[in-house]
This record gives structure tokens, C-alpha cells and sequence, in this order.
């Protein structure tokens, strides 16, 4: 078993290397009922998001006055100039007996960090391209909460249900081959993998936009890996930003626990139980120019030599108490969904 999982470590390194991506780990910040880019202000939250990076979160983060590298004290990922803030939705099983439970994250292969997610930054297969990193007060969303239709999500947002821990045999590039843009509807002996990547194309003007998105686009044809050109309108190429989140769905894989009409138990923790309300949020934080050193020097994996690495442990020990301060079904069964004023249907 643990050969196995060496092999596919290195075949998921090898594939960073030939595609020139950054691929790191990022611990478990905090999971609190808060979301400074859509929701401002408000505390709590409508709906609970896992979140990682540097320790500066709070809950409003105005661009104007929060620099996330001079507030923050620490990173919970293990490149330690990355202050950045990153999240995602949590997801909920219900039982048959209509009680919920957060299923927990686990980390991916090859990385030495807690729950959190795997980050990559995406620098492409063309040696001559230029990619421009991002601007301070840069945010953007991709997906949206209350999406629930599939032909909506888009194509770099999905779902692939792993046969084992060992994710063998190796199922290639993200959103392809089996994978889904809905809940896997079986058990999973190796959890879920959950893929969000970000546009890679920008305006060159705006940093954010009310929207989180307009700012943003993908390539106009191909794809941004393959060197893919962007639209007139979106003419600068910046690093492609994708989350890998593993839930560990194999406490919920008795099926005589879930619903009699055989339906799939997930549900996102802002209630939606296609899977289609995917979505991910970002704000950047490098210190100063190192990740635009890191897309120059074309870094791969979670050590280059432009960037400082802190050791794992200094990644898990960065963390940060609930500004939200509730039960979020961690150990405990809820009768509902954290934010869901009634028992989700």
C-alpha cells in the first residue's frame, strides 16, 4: 500500500513538474460562519466555509486598509510569504434519521499538512509566456452557492470519488474521465476529491469587480495549461488558481444509513444537495513580489528556491479561533445545517 501511494505521489509530481505548478499544502486555518468577500460585515455568515492561509482573516478584510502580509502573524500554508485567504463551502451528511454532520477534510497525497486544501498556482506548459501575478487587493469567486443546474458549473469545478487513499489507479487530469459536476451518487473508498479552478485571464484593470468575476475569464480557446490564448477583453495571463479539497466520506458509507429512497446524503453547507452550488473563493496575500518570482522562476511542487518554506508543522500550528462561535457538527450530530434556519429538505 504505501508503494503504491509513493507511485502516485510521484506521478502527481512529475505531472506538477511538466505543467510548471506550484503544488502545496495548506492546513486547516479555521472553520467559522463567515465571508468577507460576498458577505462583508456580516458575522455570521449565511453559511458555513472552510477556510486556510495567513492568520489576518477577519470578517470584513476591506482592500482599501487589510494587507494581509503586514497583518497577518502566520500562514497555515507551507510556503510562508503565501498570507493568502482561500475557501470553500463545507459538506454535510444527513442521516436517515434527518440529523447532520460535517464530513472532514483530509489531506492529499504527498503532503504533510492537516485537512485544509491542496493549492496549486498554474503557470502553464509555455516556456516564453509571460504570466503576471496578482495585485495586491485582488480577489475573485468562481461557481456560484445557489447554482443547480449542471450545465452552469464550470468545466474546471468537480467531484471525482476515489477508489481508496491511495487514489489507485491514477485518474489523470481533474474534471476528466469519471469525474462529475454533481455529488458522486455511490460510496467512495477513498473519499471525494474536489476540484475549483480559477479563470486565468484578467482585465488588467480591476482588481475586484462587484461581482467577483467580471474581472476574470478563461481563455478564449483551448486551454490555459496548453497555452490557450486570452480574449481581447481579458488580454493579461495571470497564474491559474486551483483548490483540491479530499472529504473524508468513508465514515458515511453505510448505505443502510442513508435516505430509504436510495438518494445521496451530501449536502454543501449552504443547503444545496446537487453538488452543482461548487464554488471557491480567493483573496491574494504574497509578500511583496514572491510569487511573481515564483512564475518567473517557474516553480514547481512546494519547494523552489525564489520562496521560503516554513516546515509543516509551522503550517498546522497557524490557526485561528471562530469569530462565529457555534457548534458546526465536528463531534456532535445537528439537527440542521448551521445557518439554515429549518432542517434542510
Amino acid at each position: 500500500m504505501l508503494l503504491k501511494a509513493a507511485v502516485t505521489a510521484v506521478a502527481a509530481a512529475q505531472l506538477a513538474m511538466a505543467q510548471e505548478l506550484m503544488r502545496f499544502g495548506c492546513s486547516q486555518l479555521t472553520i467559522d460562519r463567515i465571508d468577507p468577500l460576498v458577505n462583508p460585515g456580516s458575522l455570521p455568515s449565511p453559511h458555513v466555509h472552510q477556510l486556510i492561509g495567513g492568520n489576518s482573516l477577519n470578517v470584513s478584510m476591506s482592500p482599501e486598509d487589510h494587507d494581509l502580509p503586514s497583518l497577518s502573524t502566520c500562514t497555515s500554508c507551507t510556503y510562508s510569504e503565501d498570507f493568502s485567504n482561500y475557501w470553500t463551502a463545507n459538506v454535510y451528511y444527513k442521516a436517515r434519521n434527518g440529523s447532520y454532520k460535517r464530513v472532514p477534510q483530509m489531506t492529499n497525497l504527498g503532503l504533510g499538512v492537516q485537512a485544509g486544501m491542496t493549492v496549486y498556482y498554474i503557470r502553464g506548459y509555455q516556456a516564453s509566456a509571460t504570466v503576471t501575478a496578482f495585485k495586491p487587493g485582488f480577489r475573485m469567486l468562481v461557481g456560484d452557492p445557489s447554482n443547480r443546474d449542471a450545465s452552469r458549473v464550470p468545466s474546471g469545478l468537480c467531484f471525482r470519488c476515489e477508489e481508496n487513499l491511495q487514489q489507485n489507479p491514477f485518474g489523470g487530469a481533474p474534471c476528466t474521465g469519471s469525474d462529475t459536476k454533481a455529488f458522486p451518487k455511490g460510496t467512495c473508498g477513498g473519499g471525494w476529491r474536489v476540484t475549483v479552478t480559477f479563470p486565468s485571464c484578467w482585465d488588467g484593470k480591476n482588481t475586484d469587480t462587484p461581482d467577483h468575476k467580471s474581472h476574470v475569464t478563461y481563455p478564449a480557446s483551448g486551454t490555459f495549461e496548453s497555452g490557450g490564448a486570452c480574449p481581447s477583453t481579458h488580454p493579461v495571463k495571470i497564474p491559474q488558481v486551483m483548490y483540491e479539497i479530499m472529504y473524508d466520506t468513508r465514515q458515511f458509507n453505510n448505505k443502510a444509513d442513508w435516505p430509504a429512497d436510495g438518494s445521496q446524503p451530501f449536502y454543501w453547507s449552504h443547503g444545496d444537495n446537487t453538488g452543482y452550488g461548487i464554488h471557491g473563493d480567493y483573496v491574494f496575500g504574497w509578500k511583496g513580489d514572491a510569487l511573481q518570482k515564483a512564475m518567473d522562476g517557474k516553480c514547481s511542487g512546494d519547494r523552489c528556491a525564489p520562496l521560503q518554506r516554513q516546515t509543516d508543522a509551522q503550517a498546522i500550528a497557524c490557526t485561528k479561533e471562530q469569530q462565529a462561535k457555534e457548534d458546526i457538527g465536528t463531534d456532535t450530530w445537528l439537527d440542521a445545517i448551521p445557518g439554515q434556519l429549518t432542517p434542510t429538505v
